[in-house]
């Protein structure tokens, strides 16, 4: 069973972070959507809220693709993190040239603890690549419309969290 993990703090799950699910979701037969715990970015979501949009987001891509996707929280290690839910594979979403020189290190880490689990990077859509969970909440805490940026639910919770509902 080919099993991949795709790890990001997902503050909010956004379109980009869904296409990246759906690509990943086809080239394997289980996909772990990895939710940091990062206390130091201060999230706007709780774990629970972030999970809990993922898990609602990829409920129908699980079923449209035949692919298991399921959410899991992490604090450790992503090498680690990889060990614990059996995947081989880390998935990562590359936006620009800035996201590769970065994760270029990251890769060179990983390898370093454990050379037995490969990176796959896949280019975010042309459509999507300007979107980053960042900018979206900037956007969304200025009175900005960001349906364009993230799935309905999603906008529903950022205006509902920012007092814009």
């Amino acid at each position: 069973m080919r099993v991949a993990l795709y790890p990001g703090t997902f503050d909010p799950i956004t379109l980009g972070h869904v296409d990246i699910i759906r690509r990943a979701a086809a080239l394997v037969d289980k996909l772990v959507i990895g939710v940091a715990i990062n206390r130091d970015k201060g999230p706007l979501f709780t774990l629970e809220e972030r999970v809990a949009m993922i898990e609602a987001e990829c409920a129908a891509l699980s079923a449209e693709t035949g692919t298991e996707i399921v959410a899991h929280p992490f604090e450790n290690l992503l090498i680690d993190c990889a060990r614990d839910v059996g995947a081989q594979i880390i998935v990562r979403g590359l936006r620009a040239v800035a996201d590769f020189e970065y994760e270029f290190q990251m890769v060179g880490m990983n390898r370093a603890l454990d050379d037995s689990v490969e990176t796959v990077f896949l280019m975010a859509d042309a459509r999507r690549q300007a979107i980053a969970s960042k900018l979206v909440k900037e956007i969304a805490r200025l009175g900005g419309d960001v349906s364009k940026f993230v799935p309905p639910r999603v906008n529903d919770a950022l205006k509902e969290r920012l007092g814009r509902a």
